[in-house]
């Protein structure tokens, strides 16, 4: 698959050469995406949350009343979850919520991730993304001729420094370099921007596990 690679400017730089293999999946698996945006949102979870249990709570461990003669139900402690103020029954703690995604199934989902935005219409390929002012301005005004508001930038092995500092006031623009590739930020913006050397990294990223 050939697609036309523009420069920053909205010039023609060329065309590429895109595998198929990678870029032109046709039935898009929406099952394996979901599985790996679960799987990515799911590690990155805190697991902070947190409940007192009754070892943790401050309050008197003695015996509230008499255990027998009072008509009422028999108690030994205040801190029980039933009273107010006591600990909380089974609630959250401290924990991890990541769970494990074969490799094969996260190659698979990127595949059909940049596959996706192939089909859709909403890949870019630049010939670099690089600057030689950090001006914000002068990028919107770059992203606005080429009709980009919402995108990911894939900028190759390295972010040029001057394209970062004038990104990142930019909403709904994010860049990364090739080895943050992944499929939650791909599908939760509108284009993909891939420079010319993020294609051959991406490409030699999966001959790599072909190999393996």
């Amino acid at each position: 698959m050939k697609i036309d690679v523009i420069t920053l400017d909205g010039a023609a730089g060329g065309a590429l050469e895109l595998r198929d293999d990678i870029f032109g999946i046709e039935e898009i698996r929406g099952d394996i995406l979901q599985r790996c945006v679960t799987w990515q949102l799911a590690k990155r979870r805190a697991g902070t949350h947190k409940i007192q249990v009754r070892n943790e709570v401050s309050r008197t461990g003695k015996k509230m009343y008499k255990q027998k003669g009072t008509g009422g139900a028999r108690h030994g402690s205040r801190r029980a979850a039933q009273f107010v103020g006591g600990a909380k029954a089974h609630g959250p703690v401290v924990r991890s919520h990541a769970f494990d995604l074969p490799k094969k199934v996260r190659a698979m989902a990127l595949r059909h991730a940049l596959s996706s935005k192939v089909k859709a219409g909403a890949l870019v390929i630049l010939e670099d993304a690089s600057l030689t002012d950090p001006k914000t301005a002068g990028l919107r005004g770059r992203f606005q001729t080429l009709g980009v508001k919402n995108a990911l930038v894939i900028a190759g092995p390295a972010v040029d420094a001057n394209f970062r500092l004038a990104a990142r006031n930019i909403p709904n623009l994010d860049v990364l370099p090739d080895a943050g590739l992944n499929v939650y930020d791909i599908l939760r913006r509108e284009t993909l921007i891939l420079t010319r050397a993020a294609v051959l990294a991406i490409e030699a990223r999966f001959e790599e596990k072909e190999a393996a």
